[in-house]
């Protein structure tokens, strides 16, 4: 008899005049009752259990919530009701105490089985009929709503649901909070009397500033998954929240405080005095929280940008390492986030990545697995292991990827300049996969998944005629970020590429309009200090600053780092001659930010700058930062020099 819709009560009018009457006495009989003695240990106003038959129907509202309609009742069906509470013994199975009932609760594996446990039961506090509540919640609603929606249907859930909802003000703050939670989570319709009576009774008792820290947060929960951040009631939450010393919350309770804080800030609220607080008091919890509460709080810290709590951020991201085997892939989604937005990286969790998710690949969904090697290209990470692993699960499933996660999985290899050992299989399959699917991508995905490829020296032929045409190219342009330069750049590296290394490619070429002039060279880019001791030591070789040149635009879009010309005999000519030149040798001074992370392994556009440079006539010579950093004073970085630039020897042009 759970009166869950707004339609059960028409049956005052609908019904006949004795189901009425029924009804009415069943009114009466529950008001009696309620007002009985408690029993012995019971903390709270105790549940009494009644069983009604009849006919239900249920329909499924548009969000997901299930509705109960109810038929007219009989006079003839039968009501069972607890008589005197204070018969009520352990020995008969009408009564028993909360810790032997949660104990009995927590061995039930199925919601038949709570069910069947609570018809046994003639009487109950609230918080037991709301534990029980939330025990059905949790095996009954996964990710795609309520598992049985016929369970809505049994005669004890009912029963539980009429009484909530009729002796809403006589129960205990956490037998209505936790019942609203769990009905909430039951899918039950939020408009229905019950959910209503119950969100009203909850709020009233908010105004008069009757709920604790915990129920504050259970409250604030039910809000947001109730009625979303628009709910005027989270404000008054956090209001009162404010008032309380937070210093002795639970982790679950400092948890839903960021949830809400999240969406109160959203809104152009400010509560950093309480988020301070907060922050401090995570910090000495850290070590106690679960994987979803270090993956909520990273992630709330990152919606509310709160990059001065450095401190805090650290700690969860060392204590994350020891979970990332029993994160959820939204879980792991959200750490990995608030490392890339707090710029943190850390060895031990490139590690743990690294024992994960080879195991979980083909288990991982594929927006963790494009997360995870996002974070592996932004930190320049060059993980064998991790990316091994990606080829792998790129050639089983990537028919089953959205066009941005293909381009999520498959772009890395190009920017961190790595080939795995499955590198023909993986090529072939993305082959396949644009050959059926070239139209769906969006145009500056697709140009930058292309361009990855020409860095690591596969060569998108058949897909170029497209990209050079005026019609792409105008779909570029039409569309963020536009044809800025670093746009245009990889179009003319593109060009550039067909053109030095694919010479039987006979298809459009790129219209002059879009290409640059040189390639754009980021500050960053050039180690300063180990440029500066390269330039010093040439000038103790050569004797004369004539004698090389620095930072060199060509006529071929790349900057050289050092150039230095000799004629025809070997003799070193001055840099600023230009007749007579011979040969030309360029110096690419490669300080560790042109490498990946912890690797002597070049990244994907510093190895095509130095291959193009070698097919456009340079003599490539590499100055890497591990081979000249343990040299001491000019005259060895001198000596290395020569060895690396004259292996056999050199003289000077007069």
């Amino acid at each position: 008899m759970a009166l869950i819709s707004r339609k059960s009560f028409q049956l005052y009018s609908s019904s006949t005049p004795a189901s009425r009457s029924a009804l009415m006495t069943l009114s009466r009989r529950l008001n009696f009752i309620s007002g009985q003695r408690k029993p012995q240990n019971c903390s709270s106003v105790a549940m009494r259990m009644m069983c009604v038959k009849d006919k239900s129907q249920y329909t499924f509202c548009r969000k997901k919530h299930v509705q109960l309609q109810m038929q007219s009742h009989s006079v003839n069906e039968a009501v069972h009701l607890c008589g005197d509470t204070r018969n009520c013994t352990k020995s008969n199975n009408v009564w028993m105490d909360e810790q032997s009932f949660f104990k009995r609760l927590n061995s039930l594996c199925t919601s038949k089985e709570i069910l069947y446990f609570l018809s046994s039961l003639e009487v109950m506090s609230d918080t037991m009929a709301s534990g029980a509540l939330q025990k059905i919640s949790e095996l009954e609603v996964d990710d795609n709503g309520l598992k049985n929606p016929a369970l809505l249907e049994n005669e004890v859930f009912r029963a539980l649901c009429f009484q909530f909802e009729f002796e809403s003000s006589k129960l205990s703050n956490t037998g209505l909070l936790n019942a609203l939670q769990a009905l909430i989570n039951l899918r039950v319709d939020p408009q229905s009397t019950l959910m209503t009576t119950l969100l009203s009774e909850s709020e009233e008792r908010l105004g008069r500033g009757q709920l604790t820290a915990e129920h504050l947060c259970a409250l604030g929960e039910s809000l947001l998954e109730l009625e979303g951040p628009s709910s005027a009631t989270l404000e008054q939450i956090v209001n009162h929240m404010q008032e309380r010393d937070i210093k002795s919350w639970s982790p679950r309770e400092i948890v839903m405080v960021y949830k809400i804080l999240e969406v109160t800030v959203r809104e152009g609220k400010q509560w950093q005095s309480l988020l301070n607080r907060l922050n401090g008091v995570t910090l000495r919890a850290v070590s106690q929280l679960s994987p979803n509460f270090i993956s909520v709080i990273l992630n709330s810290l990152v919606v509310l940008h709160q990059t001065r709590a450095v401190l805090l951020v650290t700690a969860l991201c060392k204590h994350s390492v020891q979970h990332v085997p029993y994160f959820t892939d939204h879980e792991l989604v959200n750490v990995l986030e608030a490392f890339l937005y707090f710029g943190q990286k850390m060895q031990i969790f490139t590690e743990a990545l690294e024992r994960h998710v080879p195991k979980s690949i083909h288990t991982m969904h594929p927006q963790t697995v494009s997360k995870v090697m996002q974070y592996c290209c932004k930190k320049m990470i060059l993980s064998k292991p991790i990316f091994d692993a990606v080829a792998e699960g790129f050639i089983s499933s990537a028919d089953r990827l959205t066009t941005d996660q293909i381009a999520a999985y498959v772009i890395p290899f190009g920017t961190l300049n790595y080939l795995p050992p499955s590198a023909s299989s993986l090529f072939r399959k993305l082959e396949t996969v644009l050959h059926t699917r070239l139209r769906h991508f969006q145009p500056h995905t697709l140009l930058n998944l292309l361009h990855s490829c020409v860095l690591i020296q596969r060569y998108p032929i058949n897909f170029l005629p497209k990209i050079f045409s005026p019609y792409f190219l105008q779909k570029l342009q039409a569309q963020p970020p536009s044809l800025n330069r670093v746009v245009m750049s990889q179009l003319t590296q593109l060009f550039l590429t067909v053109t030095l290394e694919c010479p039987f490619y006979e298809g459009p070429k790129l219209l002059s309009k879009y290409q640059v002039k040189a390639f754009p060279t980021p500050q960053s880019s050039l180690d300063v200090h180990l440029f500066k001791r390269v330039k010093t030591g040439l000038l103790d070789l050569l004797k004369k600053r004539i004698y090389f040149a620095s930072e060199v635009s060509t006529p071929y879009f790349y900057v050289v780092d050092i150039e230095i010309k000799l004629d025809e005999e070997g003799f070193v000519l001055p840099a600023a001659q230009l007749e007579e030149v011979h040969r030309r040798i360029a110096l690419c001074v490669d300080g560790q930010n042109r490498f990946c992370a912890h690797s002597h392994n070049l990244l994907g556009e510093e190895a095509i700058k130095q291959r193009h440079l070698q097919l456009l006539g340079y003599e490539v010579v590499q100055i890497p930062f591990f081979e000249i950093e343990s040299l001491q004073n000019t005259r060895k970085i001198a000596d290395y020099l020569h060895k690396k630039i004259f292996p056999c020897t050199y003289g000077l042009s007069n």
